[in-house]
């Protein structure tokens, strides 16, 4: 039995993606199981292209973007994305 505020069993995953800021276009391929390749059409400056890769990748997935979260690579291109 589960209690208030406890999610239902959920597998967290872990994603690898290699980002390309600044794309012409908007893109996100899945190489494998967990790793992505995401081309962004947005700058690399106040985290807009991390948030822009999280509204892409929680799209693509069916989840919310906040049941993502970068795990490491904040200022990287290649980065560790947890879903929860």
């Amino acid at each position: 039995m589960s209690g208030i505020g406890e999610r239902p069993n959920r597998k967290k995953t872990i994603f690898t993606v290699k980002v390309q800021p600044r794309a012409s276009r908007q893109e996100l391929i899945r190489v494998s199981e967990t790793e992505f390749r995401a081309r962004l059409t947005s700058p690399p400056e106040k985290g807009r292209a991390n948030d822009e890769l999280l509204k892409l990748l929680a799209d693509y997935l069916g989840l919310p973007p906040s049941a993502l979260r970068i795990i490491r690579g904040q200022s990287s291109r290649v980065k560790l994305i947890e879903s929860l």
